[in-house]
Parts: structure tokens; C-alpha cells; sequence
């Protein structure tokens, strides 16, 4: 009797820490998913970033090309004005 008596005690114990075992995973995953989360918003708002700044300096470049290339013309009809003169 006694034995049975020990066996189910043993068995009641395991139980409960299976169950605390079965929690602590639970948690774990659940903050392995905020954590994967929050790292993939930071990942789009990096990426956001990186694209509007590459956007900005495209921007940037065409204009500074379309200026050399206005003064480019201007140069030009300068030099055949002289020219004609």
C-alpha cells in the first residue's frame, strides 16, 4: 500500500512539473513571436527608410544632371553667337 501510496504521489509530482514544463514552453514561443515581430517591423522600417533615401538622392542626381545640361546648352549657344559674330 505504501508503495501505490508513493507511485501516486510520483505521479502527481511529474504531472505538475510536466504541466509548469508545457507553460514555460508556451511562454517561450509567445515571446519568440513578439520578439520576431518586432524585429520584422524594424526590418520594414529600415527598408522604408533605405528606399526613400535612395529615391531622394536619384532625385537629387537628375536635377544636378538636368543643370549641367541647361548650362551645357547655354554654353553652347553662347559659343556660336560668338562665333556668328
Amino acid at each position: 500500500m505504501r508503495k501505490i501510496v508513493l507511485a501516486a504521489a510520483a505521479a502527481l509530482t511529474l504531472a505538475a512539473c510536466s504541466q509548469g514544463t508545457e507553460e514555460a514552453a508556451t511562454e517561450t514561443a509567445e515571446g519568440a513571436m513578439v520578439d520576431a515581430e518586432a524585429n520584422a517591423d524594424a526590418a520594414v522600417d529600415a527598408a522604408v527608410e533605405g528606399a526613400e533615401a535612395a529615391a531622394d538622392a536619384a532625385t537629387d542626381a537628375a536635377d544636378a544632371a538636368g543643370e549641367a545640361a541647361d548650362a551645357a546648352v547655354e554654353s553652347a549657344d553662347a559659343a556660336v553667337e560668338a562665333a556668328a559674330q
